[in-house]
């Protein structure tokens, strides 16, 4: 298991950019597949963006292709979701996740979780 923690989350104006981090716990980070998801109030959570283990490959949802960028640094064990021209619709909590394997973008398959962090965008 490996402990996630996100920061970076906020009020921010539509058009604006907000750039989200997780933090991660245990010495074997450099071999998950990291994924950000997110859930609305009365909404059920939804991939966002997942990442490989080398960074070399990377997925978007629909809603956030080319707003959004994912990356990582395996040398500070942190995962980061840069978001672009936001939307209203893009609020929610924003979790990272943590993958054991070589790649995949199944929610089932993300086994560990941080607790969120609220992005707000005001229209």
């Amino acid at each position: 298991q490996v402990q996630l923690v996100e920061s970076g989350g906020g009020l921010v104006q539509a058009g604006g950019s907000l750039r989200l981090s997780c933090a991660a716990s245990g010495r074997t980070f450099s071999t998950y597949v990291m994924g950000w998801f997110r859930q609305a109030p009365g909404k059920e959570r939804e991939l966002v963006a997942t990442i490989s283990w080398s960074g070399a490959r990377t997925y978007y949802a629909d809603s956030v292709k080319g707003r959004f960028t994912i990356s990582r640094d395996n040398a500070k064990n942190t995962v980061y979701l840069r978001m672009n021209s936001l939307e209203f619709e893009d609020t929610a909590v924003y979790y990272c996740a943590a993958a054991e394997s070589s790649w995949t973008t199944r929610i089932t398959d993300f086994h560990s979780w941080g607790q969120g962090t609220q992005v707000t965008v005001s229209s």
